[in-house]
């Protein structure tokens, strides 16, 4: 791989080459070699899907639009994009470090898996679940969609960590410790009272060593750096970001210092890139828009829709706010900037894709899942040929859970 500034600025023209001609074949030649990427096992890392699947009337396999209801995954659009499944993540909002707290979290986390297992067994001709990576090739090719199950932030777990062995039965086999704030394990790198635990807390690194005995990844994402450090000395298998980004393309608390990249990859780990825009460039939004969204989803997660009516009603607000506070996406070079980056930094074996759909995910041509070949073709005209692209787009991520798992305590 070229290393210099020239060969640097080709790749990226190629991009944005890419980018301006919106190509959408997904069959194309890239200098002497040719890359399908429906060929490819494609799966991101970092699916916040589940959250959708609550909605009422919701179905997964009619096709949805990222403009209008705000869904980004679904069967059709998949087919689409080539997305053959991922991470599905159990996500709970961070509450009050209290017992009724925890409750209401766990309960919570029940619910989110309950969810994505509603959705494997309703459409069983379709999906299926996946705990070994060998489970996500077969899978593949009997035509389904590969579903792993992840969580987000191990708040709920309270104070007793034997409860992540529960979630580990129901298939779960990611765990991020932390999400927007600090939690009871560890730091969060946005919390806005800045560390708590200078890491991770005594219960924390308590977890770490149970999700290592139990064949778990350890996600770092959401991690405050010092966390991220502490995680990666700790764990005995290597550490995934599943959905950050780089500090050195744009400084953000969420993104991660080159240095600790550069552990990353010595010890084995993972960087999955994000799409969110607000992690990849500075916002030009109208100052408005974030407390009007805040206001609209504290009343949600106060008051979930129970019926189709109150989610349409819940949509109209949405889409008016857009209307008057018109969002400010970042680009798709925006995000190859970021993969361009720690291509280079760390290597083909140590980047994959992570996009948090359905979580915030999002850029300008790259809206929803249907736009993921787009990634391919741009990596492609990099010079990457398809063994690599494969890599990056499943076999990095298939390689930390077979890790994890060959390292369980039995």
């Amino acid at each position: 791989m070229e290393n210099t500034l020239t060969g640097l600025l080709r790749r990226r023209t190629l991009t944005w080459i890419v980018a301006a001609l919106g190509v959408s074949a997904v069959i194309f030649a890239a200098r002497d070699n040719t890359v399908s990427h429906q060929n490819l096992l494609v799966l991101d890392a970092h699916l916040d899907t589940p959250a959708v699947l609550d909605r009422p009337g919701f179905d997964i396999t009619m096709r949805h639009d990222a403009h209008d209801d705000y869904a980004q995954v679904d069967l059709p659009r998949m087919r689409e994009g080539g997305l053959d499944g991922g991470f599905w993540v159990i996500y709970t909002p961070q509450g009050p470090l209290t017992e009724d707290g925890f409750a209401k979290a766990l309960a919570h986390a029940r619910h989110r898996n309950q969810l994505i297992d509603e959705m494997v067994a309703t459409h069983s001709d379709l999906f299926a679940h996946a705990t070994k990576a060998s489970d996500a090739h077969q899978i593949a090719k009997d035509g389904k969609r590969v579903v792993f199950k992840s969580i987000e932030n191990a708040y709920p777990l309270g104070m007793d960590i034997t409860r992540l062995d529960e979630f580990y039965d129901k298939g779960v086999r990611m765990l991020g410790l932390v999400h927007m704030s600090n939690n009871q394990f560890a730091d969060s790198s946005t919390d806005k009272n800045g560390p708590k635990w200078g890491g991770l807390s005594p219960l924390g690194r308590q977890l770490v060593e149970r999700a290592n005995a139990l064949g778990m990844v350890i996600d770092a994402s959401h991690a405050h750096d010092e966390t991220l450090a502490q995680l990666m000395a700790l764990s005995t298998t290597p550490v995934i970001l599943s959905h950050s980004g780089a500090a050195a393309v744009f400084d953000h608390p969420r993104n991660v210092p080159d240095p600790l990249l550069v552990e990353l990859a010595q010890r084995g780990g993972v960087i999955h890139i994000n799409s969110l825009s607000g992690y990849l460039k500075q916002f030009q939004s109208a100052p408005q828009r974030r407390p009007a969204l805040m206001r609209l989803y504290g009343a949600l997660r106060q008051n979930p829709p129970q019926t189709q009516a109150e989610q349409e009603a819940f949509l109209a607000e949405r889409r008016a706010i857009d209307a008057q506070y018109p969002p400010d996406y970042a680009a798709f070079d925006d995000v190859m900037a970021h993969i361009h980056h720690t291509l280079e930094l760390m290597g083909v074996g140590h980047v994959g894709i992570g996009l948090d759909w359905d979580g915030g995910g999002g850029v300008e041509e790259l809206h929803d899942v249907a736009a993921l070949p787009k990634i391919t073709e741009a990596l492609a005209l990099q010079g990457f040929d398809a063994r690599q692209i494969n890599q990056i787009w499943s076999g990095n991520l298939l390689r930390l859970v077979q890790l994890a798992d060959d390292k369980r305590s039995r």
